[in-house]
Parts: C-alpha cells; structure tokens; sequence
C-alpha cells in the first residue's frame, strides 16, 4: 500500500510578549470605530443644528407671512367699510350724499362694536393719522363710457379712492400694511340697455334673433331659442345665465343655439333705482303711480315718480276730466275742455281679445297735441323749456268685469320739439308709426327721430291698419300693415307661471292683429320693471285657433342715440351702481403703490 506523506500543519505563532504585536492591531482596530462615531456624531449635530435652524426659521417666516395677510385682510375690511358706506348714500343721494360725507368716511375704521377682534388692530390713512381711513375723490363726475361689467355703456361716473393701513397690536412682530382700491359711483341711463328686466328675463323666439345692444336682468335670464339668438353686445344677470326654459313654461322648444359675441356674466351686482326701498318689482311699479297724500316730491320715491316730472297731468275720474299743470308750480294751472278738447277724447272704446274685454281709453291726438303746445297760452308760459316734455295720464274711471281702462296715442309720427315721454299707471295703445320722420319708415335711421318714451302699465302696439269696428272680429279682418315706432318702452308683463308662458321679451310689446308678412321696425329700448296690474290676460300663443294675434316679422335694434346724454328720453330712470377699478397693496404708512 503506497501512503503520501501527510502535508505539515500551519501554526499559529504566539504573541510576543516583549513586542505585544497583534495586540497592537486589535487597538489600532478599536481607534478607528471610536473616530468614526465621533465623525458621524459631530456630523449628525450639525444636521439636527441647521434642520432645528431652518424649521425655527421657516416658523418665524410662516408667522410673518401669516401675520402679513390677516394684516392686509384688515386693511381690506376698513376699506370695505368706507365703500359700503359710499354706495349706501349714493344710492340715497347721489354725488351730493357723497360729498357731503366726506369727513365721515374718513373717520371710518373698524371698531370693537362691529367686531371683538378689530381691538387687535390699529389703523392709518398712510398720512400719518391714526383711526382713520384716506378718502378722495377724483375729479371730475362726467358722462363717459363705462368699464368693467358695464363697458359700453354710458353713464355719469364718480371716482373716489380709499387707503388704509392696518398693523396687529398683539404681537412682536412690528408689520404693518396697506390696501387701496379704487371705485366709481355711477348712475347709468336705464334706457342704455337694449334689454333691461328687474324680473326673470326669458328670450325664446321662434325666427332668427338678433340682439343689438346690452342686456341686463337683475334675476335669472332664460334662453331657449327656436332658431339661433344673437347678443352682439354684453349679456349680465344678477342671477344666473340659463339655457333652459323657465320652471311652469309649457311651451317645448329644440333645435336652436344662443351666440354670445361679447361678454355673458352672472352673478353681478343688481342695478337699482334710487326709491328709498329695496327694489322689488311692486316697489319699482310705485314710479308710475299716483303719489299718497302726503309724500314729499322730493323723497327718494317723489323725485321718482313720474307723476311728479310731468309738465302736465290729466286724471279721468268718474267725477269728470281734469287736466293741469305738473308740480313744478303746485298745479296752480287748471286747462278748460275749450283748451284740450282738439287733442283729448275722454273715451274710444276697443275689444281687446286677449283681455277679453272692452277697452275704454283716453285718447290723445299726438298732432293736435303738438299744434296746440305751439299755440297755447294757457300752459305755455308757465313752462321754462318753452315745450311740454312728460304728459302723465292716469284714469281711475270705475270699469266693470267686462271692461278696462286704458290710454291710446294716436297721430304720432311727428312728436313735440323737444321729444316726449308719455306715463301712465293704466295699458298705453299707440296706434301706427311713432316718431318717425316719412323718408326714415322701415329702417333704423333715427337721425331725425325725437327723444321718446312710453311708460305704462302694458304696452300695446297697432298698426296704422287697425280699425276699433273689426277688434272682436277674427284675424283675417285685422290685417296689419308694416309700422315704424322709435320709443324706449318701460312697462309691465303678465310673468310665466306654472302652464302658462310669459311670451318672452319677444312679445313684450303685445299685438291684437294678424302681422303675418307685415313688418314692425322698432328702434328703442325695451325695459320690464314689474308685472302689470291692469292688462293681465295671458299670453295664449298664436295662430287663427286662438285668434289674437299672429307675430310681425321683428326688425328690432337698439337706438344708438340712447349713448347720448342730450338724446335720452325725458324723465329716463337713472340706476345706480358700484363699479370696482384697481385694487392694491400699498407701501407701509403711505398711500403710494407698492411697486
């Protein structure tokens, strides 16, 4: 048997007890780890100092950020305040309500009364005065095209600028800061609008529609077109903007589009009128009433009444006719029956077929009315302008189940020289063209046209084919024919209710005639303030099956005349408004612009 020899055993040496040098080598091993922990440790001090650093830091920065904004917010609110106050009066007063407070508005800041937590503040108008707010107006008031919401229109505006500056009392943190905005009290002819509606506005038209000015709906605004509806001008809604048809509206619609060419809004502020009250549509409606013994003419509610503008004011009674002087010299002027019988007739009696009912009207003779201011000298002296502007007709003449009251212009293509607003809390007829020179007819050409508007209670339009003998006829005998009216409407509607369609602004002025094929060129203003009271029958649809009336072929626009302070309608309603320009943080104690 062969054996190798077995390989030789490796053997560890011993240590050296006079070098000690594996010793050596374990120390040397233990050195490094201890300097490692003392690196990273040192390192991770470092790390925690700068995080520690940086959070305390980023604290300070946050309160300060904080405290800047609640700073700013403060400020904001002492400005809010003054402008509060700015729109209240204006809306009261106007300018003078405005001016006359000044000093009040800048002693204006938020107090402890209003809010436990304004003790925390102190403010400055940035002039170095403290408890108190900066207030300027910027001159000067003028006529001018208005911005923001508002651009194009036209519209006295007043511009005031308000600074505060505010800093937080309970804190170490010392800042101060500063806000400025800047605004314009502006009081907007209502007749600017091509559109205006104090109630929900509904447009449903079945043709084609065009829309040529801005319309504005100080509720909801309801679109469902049959056809395409075009606004070419801004679209506002204190409510809201809708592509659906009013809740209760019966009526089924598709097929159409709304185009918008310009802004659409909602959510605006409304636009109101200076009455002293809220501006419900019942409280609107008290503008073309008779006033109550006792209110002053010169009452928020008087100096808007047109009862109280008129030059001349003609009540029907069941004790007879009166027709005077306005208020302007307490009616001291009493107008004989010789005077006024060439252009007033007490009564013209119509069937109205959607009232259902006979019509007794006051009529006027435009033409003769025109000839007779020229010639009187009963009226005339007594009137500064030299020519009657406003004529206010209200009768109270008692009618039964089957008859209404009502006022009934005639003869109007030519108006007074100065133009000429007719109201009347009663339904207003007028009866062929209006205010429209011959070579004009049929075309929106209102350069020889006269300020002019009709205030009542319903309008309806007649052509000058109408004939009172065939009223209760049906359609075929009351052809209408094409009629040419140049006026700002302001009147009331019969609203939808729940089986029942208003007509929409389509159908605002109302018709009694078969229109098929005949044309109604209208250039004006059409503005609902509230619902009527008098004219009330619903509006039924057309067609000979129903047999009142079948539609014009609509050729509206909006008279651009209107943009014209000197070419308004007299008595126009003025609405007031708050329009917001530039808002800004100012420098701290100053009112100039942070950069």
């Amino acid at each position: 048997m062969n054996l190798k020899p077995a390989a030789a055993k490796k053997c560890r040496p011993l240590p050296c007890p006079a070098c000690g040098a594996a010793s050596r080598d374990r120390h040397g091993e233990r050195g490094y780890a201890v300097v490692t922990v003392i690196v990273i440790g040192a390192v991770s001090l470092a790390i925690l100092a700068g995080t520690l650093q940086w959070a305390g830091t980023n604290n300070t920065l946050n309160a300060r950020n904080n405290q800047y904004f609640r700073t700013v917010a403060a400020a904001e609110a002492a400005t809010e305040k003054v402008i509060s106050s700015l729109t209240r009066d204006y809306q009261e007063q106007g300018d003078y309500g405005n001016f006359s407070h000044m000093d009040a508005y800048r002693a204006m800041v938020p107090t402890a009364c209003e809010n436990a937590v304004w003790t925390d503040y102190s403010f400055t108008d940035g002039r170095g005065s403290t408890a108190r707010t900066y207030v300027e107006y910027v001159p000067p008031t003028e006529f001018r095209l208005l911005s923001s919401q508002y651009r194009g229109l036209y519209g006295y505006a007043s511009s005031y600028r308000i600074v505060s500056n505010a800093r937080e009392l309970a804190t170490t943190l010392n800042i101060t800061a500063g806000v400025r905005q800047d605004v314009e009290m502006t009081t907007i002819p209502v007749f600017q609008f091509a559109i205006f509606y104090n109630m929900d506005l509904e447009i449903n038209p079945g043709p084609v529609m065009t829309i040529s000015g801005p319309v504005h709906g100080n509720q909801n605004i309801y679109l469902q077109p049959q056809n395409v509806l075009t606004f070419e001008s801004d679209v506002t809604a204190a409510g809201q903007i809708i592509h659906d048809k009013k809740p209760g509206d019966p009526v089924g619609r598709s097929g159409g589009s709304v185009v918008y060419e310009a802004e659409h809004d909602s959510g605006v502020s409304s636009l109101t009128l200076p009455i002293g009250t809220n501006n419900s549509p019942d409280a609107v409606r008290e503008v073309v009433e008779i006033p109550p013994s006792g209110e002053s003419a010169t009452s928020l509610m008087g100096k808007q009444r047109y009862y109280n503008k008129a030059d001349v004011l003609i009540l029907l009674t069941d004790s007879g006719v009166s027709v005077k002087s306005g208020i302007y010299n307490n009616s001291a002027i009493t107008v004989p029956s010789s005077q006024y019988n060439s252009w007033l007739t007490p009564t013209v009696s119509f069937y109205n077929k959607r009232e259902s009912k006979t019509v007794n009207a006051a009529q006027i003779d435009v033409a003769k009315l025109v000839q007779w201011n020229q010639t009187n000298t009963i009226l005339r002296p007594s009137l500064g302008l030299g020519d009657l502007r406003i004529v206010y007709v209200a009768d109270r003449r008692t009618q039964t189940s089957s008859t209404e009251s009502g006022v009934r212009l005639v003869n109007g293509q030519t108006l007074l020289p100065q133009g000429l607003t007719l109201a009347t809390p009663n339904p207003l007829y007028v009866k062929g063209h209006y205010n429209c020179p011959t070579s004009a007819l049929g075309t929106h050409n209102t350069a020889g046209t006269k300020p002019a508007s009709l205030i009542a209670d319903a309008v309806t339009l007649l052509s000058g084919s109408w004939n009172d003998a065939n009223a209760n006829s049906g359609l075929s005998c009351r052809t209408a024919s094409d009629t040419t009216v140049n006026a700002a409407l302001l009147a009331g509607i019969v609203q939808t209710v729940s089986g029942s369609y208003s007509g929409g602004a389509e159908n605002f002025p109302r018709f009694l005639e078969n229109w098929s094929g005949r044309r109604l060129t209208y250039n004006g203003s059409m503005v609902v303030m509230f619902p009527s009271e008098y004219a009330t029958g619903l509006w039924r649809g057309t067609g000979s099956t129903i047999g009142i009336y079948n539609p014009p072929d609509r050729d509206w626009a909006f008279d651009q005349n209107f943009r014209d302070v000197n070419k308004l309608p007299p008595g126009t309603p003025q609405i007031r408004a708050l329009i917001r320009g530039q808002w800004a943080m100012v420098r701290p104690n100053s009112t100039a612009v942070v950069p």
